[in-house]
C-alpha cells in the first residue's frame, strides 16, 4: 500500500496548503470512512470542475487545483488523493473511457476519478468530479455512486489502480493552456 500512501510531483500533500487541508478536513475524528467522505464531498462541492464553469487556468498538480479552487476530472482527482493520502488512508487514480457525445461511438475520452482503500469495505471508487444536472456522484460505501453509467458496447473501465496519474493524462493538462484547448484535446488510450 506504500505506493497509494506517498507524495509526488501531481498528487503534492507535501505542499503546505494541501498538508494543512488535509489535517482541517480530518478534524475531530479518527474515523477513516468520515474523513474520506469529507475529503470526497469537499473536492466535489467546492473545488470548479474547470469546463462546467469555464475556468482558467488548466491545473494538474493537487496544490495548483486547491490554489485555483478548479481542475478538470483528472486533476480533482489528484488533490483528492493528497487529501486522503496523508490521514493514512491509500488513494489510487481510476479511468473510465467514455463516449465524447451521447452517441456512444467515437470520438472517446478518458474520464478520471479515484480508489480508497476503506477498512471494511477494500477498495472503493469515488468520482468527485462535480455534480450538475445529469451528474450526481455521492459517497456511500459499499455501493458505488458514480459520475458517469457506462453505455455498453463501447465504453469501459480502464483496469487497475493507478498510484500516479496517467501520462496521456498530465501531458494534456500541462501542455494546454486554456481550458477549451483541454476540451479539443481530451486525452484518450485504447484500452
Amino acid at each position: 500500500m506504500h505506493e497509494y500512501l506517498a507524495a509526488s510531483r501531481y498528487i503534492d500533500f507535501d505542499h503546505p496548503q494541501v498538508s494543512a487541508k488535509a489535517a482541517e478536513l480530518a478534524k475531530g475524528t479518527s474515523d477513516k470512512t468520515e474523513i474520506a467522505r469529507r475529503c470526497f464531498e469537499f473536492v466535489r462541492d467546492h473545488i470548479r470542475h474547470s469546463w462546467d464553469y469555464r475556468q482558467n487556468p488548466v491545473t494538474c498538480r493537487a496544490s495548483d487545483v486547491l490554489l485555483h479552487g478548479t481542475g478538470y476530472c483528472y486533476a480533482k482527482s489528484h488533490l483528492l488523493a493528497a487529501l486522503l493520502r496523508p490521514n493514512n488512508i491509500p488513494a489510487g487514480l481510476c479511468y473510465q473511457r467514455l463516449s465524447v457525445g451521447d452517441a456512444n461511438s467515437a470520438p472517446y475520452c478518458l474520464h478520471g476519478l479515484n480508489a480508497v482503500y476503506l477498512d471494511g469495505f477494500g477498495w472503493y471508487r469515488i468520482d468527485a468530479r462535480g455534480n450538475k444536472p445529469g451528474v450526481a456522484a455521492d459517497f456511500c460505501p459499499p455501493t458505488e455512486v458514480l459520475a458517469f453509467a457506462l453505455r455498453a458496447p463501447h465504453e469501459c473501465d480502464l483496469p487497475g489502480i493507478h498510484a500516479e496519474p496517467l501520462p496521456v493524462v498530465t501531458a494534456t493538462l500541462e501542455r494546454c493552456t486554456d481550458v477549451a484547448e483541454v476540451i479539443a484535446n481530451l486525452p484518450d488510450i485504447t484500452p
